[in-house]
């Protein structure tokens, strides 16, 4: 496994309905690297945000999608989303306050 940086481990935030509403419980979702643990994921999110404190951290692998092109069939890249629900006494994340 290569060395990965707290600034390479969340790649960008997750924006749909689900994540969208799960933000009011203080969980915020984002895309990661594939090969980051949950507690490279809980360093990275409290060094890049500050005044944050992560209580806990979800993880999920999707496999990718089938995709054909002709008689060629291929897949989607692998992707890799967190869940991370913040304390009660943390800041809120500022890229997601004008949503």
């Amino acid at each position: 496994m290569a060395r990965i940086m707290y600034y390479d481990v969340i790649l960008k935030p997750v924006i749909t309905e689900k994540s969208m509403t799960q933000m009011a419980e203080r969980k915020y979702t984002f895309l990661v690297h594939p090969e980051a643990n949950k507690q490279m994921i809980k360093e990275a999110v409290e060094k890049m945000f500050e005044g944050t404190t992560v209580e806990n951290v979800r993880t999920m692998n999707q496999q990718g999608k089938k995709r054909r092109r002709g008689m060629i069939v291929g897949r989607t890249a692998k992707t890799k989303k967190a869940i991370v629900q913040l304390t009660e006494d943390s800041k809120e994340i500022e890229i997601f306050a004008g949503l």
